[in-house]
């Protein structure tokens, strides 16, 4: 069975049931199993890469190319 077909029937399983309980152990499943994949494909910044993005952040700070947290705000209201 190829994993279109598993997830096809997985899915028409999942529609049949009808306890909360049970519904939200599959969610936190899903959300733990996801949380985990992704933490596992992540890789640690070196030292030389984390200083690179101090050194780079003073750079933009002292060269104005920053945003305050209030402008920030209203530009994000624009976005809705």
């Amino acid at each position: 069975m190829n994993i279109q077909t598993r997830k096809l029937s997985l899915i028409e399983e999942f529609l049949h049931i009808n306890d909360e309980e049970i519904i939200s152990k599959v969610e936190s499943l899903i959300k733990e199993e996801k949380s985990k994949k992704y933490e596992s494909s992540q890789t640690p910044m070196s030292m030389d890469e984390f200083r690179a993005m101090i050194d780079q952040a003073q750079l933009d700070s002292e060269e104005g190319r920053v945003i305050s947290h209030q402008d920030l705000k209203r530009k994000i209201q624009t976005w809705k």
